[in-house]
């Protein structure tokens, strides 16, 4: 997802779609380490967009929104 994507969600819907990622990495690393993993690109785009959403909840930490 691009970054916009995820200023336009609320402080709640990030924390939620956090956990979603983390989960989702959890998993792809499972299945890399038993080689059941086609598609290595993706551990990098997830890697990716976990950062995305921490610096978005980073800028809104900083700008005093969503408290």
């Amino acid at each position: 997802m691009k970054a916009q994507t995820y200023r336009d969600m609320g402080r709640g819907e990030l924390q939620a779609r956090m956990d979603e990622l983390y989960q989702e990495l959890f998993n792809l690393r499972f299945q890399l380490a038993t080689r059941q993993l086609d598609n290595t690109e993706r551990v990098k785009q997830v890697r990716r967009d976990i950062a995305r959403v921490r610096t978005v909840l980073h800028e809104m930490e900083l700008s005093g929104e969503g408290r």
